[in-house]
């Protein structure tokens, strides 16, 4: 009976120079140490290759940058803050900006008076005074105190063909011209004296017209609806319609007409006369404003009469008919009824005459109550309101 040795396995020694297999256990705390170990020794290797490099002196611009940020170190700004605009108004610190002269700082005074000095001469329809320092075939040069002269076509030295052209222009010759077109790059405007007087001759015939003017003009020229002349070297037209005797109305071409202004329009260059109205503004100035006059009524309109004054006709309005209250304005006057009333507008410009029958009533009403009293005793009422229309004429 054997007796079995359980380590007996344990005993048995592998035959030959063979050793047995041996597990190597590295735990992870012996693993950090060798890392440690390897960094350790690469660092010691870089600490002597530093140790062999010279030494860099730093320049002076380079220790200013150090200066500035250590001074940048009493800024405590988050990282977090660095995603935000900055605001200087939270921090405590007070900043003072400093400015400093440079290069391309200037004199204010000094750039307002080259602005001055460049300044463009002779805007568009501005009038200047010049004078004549050059004459060419084609035109002249006009001096107007600017950086470069006035140049003027000759179309534009004048109305009409200018046929001595340099007997009539010379040097030094000071004139007044209007600038009809801004400077080009030379700094050059165009100027004309032609449109200088086109332009004070429509100023001339718009005070006219406003006046109730009349003027003589020379017919020079018809065409299918009238004459043609000249005004002050503006055109003017005259209607067939506007002529006293329209009927053969190209015989007076050559003649001298009495005309009265109908239209004057310098934007159009539109200039209407007529010899008609000439003959009523002739009558219109020889009344006055209170004046009694007598007519008959040619019309009966919603807001008043019409009353011929013998080749000129007054507007009796509804509102100076009567100082009383009407119903229908037949109730006072008829069509071809002859009465009397005051001239209370003179119109020269549009040739109108206001007329007046209220003033003569002594009473609210009268002319509706008694018409036929009213028109007889006119002539004495009439001058009790001469003080009235005076006092008018004194106070325009």
């Amino acid at each position: 009976m054997g007796v079995s040795n359980k380590n007996a396995q344990d005993n048995i020694q592998p035959k030959g120079n063979k050793k047995p297999l041996q597990v190597l256990h590295i735990s992870k705390k012996d693993s950090q140490e060798i890392y440690n170990e390897q960094t350790n020794s690469q660092e010691d290797i870089k600490k002597e290759n530093f140790a062999i490099k010279p030494q860099i002196t730093k320049e002076d611009s380079v220790k200013e940058i150090d200066d500035s940020n250590e001074k940048t170190k009493d800024f405590n700004i988050p990282q977090q803050d660095l995603k935000r605009p900055l605001n200087f108004s939270e921090q405590n610190t007070d900043f003072q900006l400093e400015r400093t002269v440079d290069e391309f700082d200037f004199d204010e005074s000094a750039f307002l008076e080259a602005l001055n000095a460049n300044e463009p001469i002779g805007a568009t329809g501005e009038t200047i005074t010049g004078k004549v320092i050059a004459i060419e075939s084609d035109g002249l040069y006009v001096d107007i105190g600017g950086k470069a002269p006035g140049y003027m076509p000759k179309k534009e030295c004048g109305l009409g063909v200018i046929t001595n052209f340099k007997e009539k222009f010379s040097i030094g010759l000071q004139m007044e011209v209007l600038v009809i077109k801004e400077q080009n790059a030379d700094g050059m405007v165009t100027v004309s004296a032609r449109a200088l007087i086109l332009r004070q001759s429509w100023e001339k015939v718009s005070s006219s017209a406003k006046n109730g003017e009349l003027i003589n003009v020379l017919i020079n020229g018809f065409n299918r609806g009238g004459l043609t002349c000249d005004v002050d070297g503006l055109r003017g037209f005259i209607p067939r319609s506007q002529l006293e005797d329209g009927q053969d109305y190209q015989s007076f071409v050559g003649k001298s007409l009495k005309v009265a202004f109908l239209e004057v329009n310098p934007e159009s260059r539109k200039l209407v006369l007529s010899e008609k109205k000439a003959s009523l503004v002739s009558k219109l100035t020889s009344l006055k404003l209170g004046q009694l006059i007598e007519g008959e009524v040619l019309a009966v309109k919603p807001y008043g009469f019409f009353i011929d004054l013998g080749g000129a006709s007054g507007l009796l309005h509804q509102s100076s008919l009567t100082n009383g209250s009407i119903r229908s304005l037949r109730e006072v006057f008829r069509e071809g009824e002859i009465i009397k009333a005051l001239i209370s507008e003179i119109d020269l410009e549009k040739g109108r005459i206001g007329l007046n029958t209220a003033l003569l009533e002594n009473s609210a009403g009268e002319l509706i109550i008694d018409k036929q009293k009213v028109m007889q005793e006119a002539t004495e009422r009439a001058l009790k309101t001469k003080a009235l229309f005076d006092k008018r004429e004194q106070d325009k």
